[in-house]
C-alpha cells in the first residue's frame, strides 16, 4: 500500500499597499531559505518599477525572486495565466528544497493558487478587444444597460463603474454562450495542494495611510515623474492594466501642465489610500487567515511570526 505524500508548506503573505509585505517577504525568505513569487498584478509586467514598488535589486539579490517583470506592459495577466506560472514556480521550489512565499496584494491571484479557478475557455483575444473597444465607444452606463440585455445575471451583479469586470462578463457570454456567473458556480479547478500558512498584513488605517503617503513621495524623490514620462512616450493603449499603476494618471496629468505637482502628489496620494482602503476590506472578508497581523513589524514580531512558521513548518497534518 502506498501512503500518500503529505502536501508540502508554502506561505501566502497578503495584506493592502504599503503595509509591508515586500520586506516581510525578504525577512522570511532569507530566515528560512525560501523563494519570493510575487503576486501583485502590477508588478508582473516589466513597466514603472517606482510606482509599482517592485523590490529593490539589492532585496531581489538577497534571496530568489520569481514572476517580477516578466512579461511587456502590453500583455495582459489574468488570474489564470498567472497562477500557471505561480504554480510552476512554487513546484520549481521544492525541488530546489526551498520554502514558497507568496506575496502581493492582488487577492484574486493568491486565492486562485489556494482555492482553483471556474473551468471558464480561454477567450480568443480578438472577442476580448472587440469587449474593450465596445466599451470605449458607448461608455459604462451604456455598456452595463447593454450586457444587461445579454447576461442580466452577470449586470445585477455589477457596478456600473467597474470597467474591467464589465468587459470580462461581455466576452465571456459572447465567446461560450453563458454567463460568467454560471461558469462561476461550477467547480473550481487547479489550486495547488500546499499546506498553506497565509498572513493577513492589517495595519491600523491612520499608520497605514501615513505609510502611502510617505511611501509615494519617495517615489517622487527617488524619479517617478521621469519614470512615468519615459512610460507615458510607449503610447501604450489605455485600457491596459499597468495604466492602473497608482500614481501614474496624476503624475501623467502634471507632466501634461493639466496640474501642479503638489496637487498632483495630493491626488495620488488620496487615491493609494482608498484604493488601500479596499484591499484591506476584500482582504478581511474574502481571504481565511492563519495569522492577522495588526501591530506595525517590529523585531519582537518579527521573531513571534518565525516561531510560528517554525511551528507550521514542524506540523504535519
Amino acid at each position: 500500500m502506498t501512503i500518500p505524500l503529505a502536501p508540502r508548506p508554502a506561505i501566502v503573505i497578503a495584506g493592502p499597499t504599503a503595509s509591508g509585505k515586500s520586506g516581510l517577504a525578504l525577512a522570511i525568505a532569507r530566515e528560512f531559505g525560501g523563494v519570493v513569487i510575487n503576486a501583485d498584478s502590477m508588478q508582473v509586467t516589466d513597466a514603472l518599477p517606482l510606482l509599482t514598488a517592485r523590490p529593490s535589486p539589492e532585496d531581489m539579490v538577497r534571496a530568489p525572486h520569481r514572476l517580477y517583470a516578466v512579461l511587456p506592459p502590453s500583455e495582459l495577466c489574468s488570474a489564470a495565466r498567472w497562477a500557471l506560472m505561480a504554480t510552476g514556480e512554487i513546484q520549481a521550489a521544492w525541488n530546489e528544497g526551498k520554502l514558497p512565499i507568496l506575496t502581493g496584494g492582488t487577492g484574486l491571484y493568491l486565492k486562485a493558487v489556494m482555492e482553483g479557478l471556474s473551468p471558464i475557455p480561454d477567450i480568443p483575444e480578438s472577442i476580448r478587444a472587440e469587449a474593450r473597444a465596445l466599451l470605449a465607444e458607448m461608455g459604462n452606463a451604456a455598456f452595463h444597460n447593454r450586457l444587461a440585455k445579454h447576461d442580466p445575471l452577470m449586470a445585477e451583479r455589477l457596478d456600473s463603474g467597474n470597467s474591467q469586470r464589465l468587459a470580462r462578463a461581455w466576452e465571456v457570454i459572447m465567446a461560450t454562450g453563458r454567463s460568467l456567473a454560471e461558469w462561476q458556480d461550477e467547480p473550481r479547478q487547479g489550486a495547488v495542494a500546499a499546506r498553506w500558512f497565509t498572513m493577513v498584513l492589517d495595519p491600523p488605517r491612520p499608520r497605514l495611510y501615513a505609510q502611502c503617503e510617505s511611501r509615494f513621495r519617495a517615489m517622487v524623490a527617488a524619479g517617478a515623474l521621469d519614470e512615468v514620462r519615459a512610460f507615458e512616450a510607449l503610447g501604450l493603449a489605455h485600457d491596459l492594466p499597468i495604466q492602473k499603476a497608482l500614481g501614474r494618471r496624476e503624475l501623467a496629468a502634471h507632466l501634461a501642465g493639466e496640474t501642479g505637482l503638489d496637487a498632483a502628489i495630493a491626488d495620488a496620494c488620496q487615491a493609494t489610500r482608498n484604493y488601500a482602503k479596499r484591499q484591506g476590506t476584500w482582504f478581511r472578508h474574502q481571504m481565511m487567515a492563519s495569522l492577522t497581523v495588526s501591530e506595525q513589524l517590529s523585531e519582537s514580531l518579527i521573531a513571534t511570526i518565525f516561531l510560528k512558521i517554525r511551528q507550521h513548518l514542524l506540523t504535519a497534518p
